[in-house]
């Protein structure tokens, strides 16, 4: 059962966020304290499932030979077979486009390392190197997970911002997801919430709301 504070400051958030001419985002900012990120071992990235997903399209793209590209068919929104990865890589312009315009990539294992070489100077950056599955495999699970899934990522900065949702979805959606990326990243954390100074919620263009 979700805490009703959170609800709470949810319902605070939407009544004090003007009605804009687009969906705004619900975002989370989180401020840590008391962990030496220049260690790249305390840093933190991780994919977590929200219970009511981004209240947005989420797109994966997919790497892979002609029976995976079968099996992602209908599911996955782009799809690269390995001939066709020097084909994009040749053209940064329409390297980054790609990165940008997926949100997360799957990849059969025996490509990971055509693509490191190839896109890894453009998906490594972003955050968006593929998750590597067996040859072969059915993406769907592992797709269906993604789109539902929002990125934690501190690189080497205590403060990191990410999406746990939209102003259209209702209050107690908004409340357990945002609920689901706490306690995930406590669990992360050596000391737990003891490593997180302060965390606030904002919709785009709203004003903020203290959560810890």
């Amino acid at each position: 059962m979700v805490d009703q504070h959170l609800i709470e400051i949810m319902k605070k958030l939407q009544a004090e966020s003007k009605k804009r001419n687009f969906i705004e985002s619900v975002e989370l900012a989180v401020n840590l304290k008391d962990i030496d990120l220049s260690n790249p071992k305390n840093r933190i990235q991780e994919e977590i499932m929200l219970p009511h997903g981004r209240g947005r399209e989420i797109k994966v793209g997919v790497f892979g030979g002609s029976e995976m590209a079968v099996k992602a068919k209908g599911i996955a929104d782009a799809i690269v077979q390995p001939e066709e990865i020097e084909e994009i890589a040749k053209d940064k312009t329409k390297a980054k486009k790609f990165a940008r315009t997926n949100d997360f990539f799957v990849a059969e294992a025996p490509l990971m390392p055509t693509i490191g070489k190839r896109l890894g100077v453009i998906l490594a950056p972003r955050g968006k190197m593929p998750k590597p599955i067996p040859p072969g495999s059915d993406p769907k699970s592992i797709i269906e997970k993604l789109k539902v899934s929002v990125t934690v990522r501190t690189k080497d900065k205590k403060t990191f911002h990410l999406p746990i949702g939209t102003k259209e979805m209702t209050p107690e959606q908004l409340a357990e997801n945002l609920d689901a990326v706490i306690k995930r990243l406590t669990s992360k954390l050596e000391r737990g919430k003891m490593n997180i100074r302060s965390a606030y919620v904002k919709t785009t263009m709203g004003p903020s709301f203290k959560v810890i």
